[in-house]
């Protein structure tokens, strides 16, 4: 992997808290971008749906169909903008591959694949989700994150809360478990974690969505029952 790579020039803007990406799209190359994500570009762009991932990727959460961006006469620039606050990074893969959150998946080269892979109940009791993409091949890719990313180098062990988790290679081997005993499983608000062994990069985000979304939630308006 490499991050100073690319075939893909581009910019991010925005980060670390609202990321976006300005991709030039080289002639007669074509750029994946997950549904939806796209903010603007030439007028010379040419895009064409079709199926990502199969059902595994529908089950995973996201939708079914993926964006193909090509820039038929000349380079061309698109804006793509994920759907999360928070930052993005990229990577460019040289024949190995790295795991993804499901919603992390923004945008890569036709050369990558990008599947779902079922985790069982690894993934159930994580709490993010039954499924992971594994992204591989040789290309560019891009990911976001909820919040700010920090990338974490790994030799040998290391333990990160499961909501923080965005992505790790696949050379890292993992399992989710209590980050103590049973009573700090539901007492401690640390929840479950996952340990990873092995060599690799871990990548996670400043922030949690469920924490959010409680938090968030605390302000809504409730409505009395005289407004009923």
């Amino acid at each position: 992997m490499d991050r100073n790579k690319t075939d893909y020039p581009y910019t991010v803007s925005g980060a670390p808290d609202y990321g976006m990406i300005t991709v030039t799209i080289p002639r007669g190359k074509t750029l994946r971008v997950e549904h939806g994500a796209m903010a603007f570009m030439d007028s010379s762009v040419e895009m064409h749906t079709k199926a990502g991932g199969g059902l595994g990727r529908m089950l995973s959460g996201e939708g079914l169909f993926i964006n193909e961006f090509t820039a038929p006469e000349a380079d061309a620039e698109i804006g793509i903008a994920p759907p999360i606050p928070g930052d993005v990074d990229h990577m460019y893969l040289e024949n190995d591959g790295m795991f993804l959150q499901s919603a992390a998946f923004v945008a890569s080269a036709p050369e990558i694949s990008v599947d779902a892979r079922f985790e069982g109940f690894r993934g159930f009791f994580s709490g993010e989700g039954l499924f992971l993409m594994k992204c591989e091949g040789t290309g560019d890719l891009w990911f976001n994150t909820f919040g700010g990313i920090i990338e974490i180098d790994v030799t040998d062990t290391y333990v990160v809360d499961t909501g923080h988790v965005v992505a790790f290679s696949d050379t890292l081997s993992y399992e989710v478990q209590p980050v103590g005993g049973l009573k700090s499983l539901f007492l401690s608000g640390e929840g479950l974690v996952s340990r990873f062994s092995g060599s690799g990069t871990i990548w996670i985000q400043t922030k949690k969505s469920p924490a959010f979304v409680r938090w968030a939630n605390s302000y809504r308006r409730v409505q009395s029952k005289k407004e009923k």
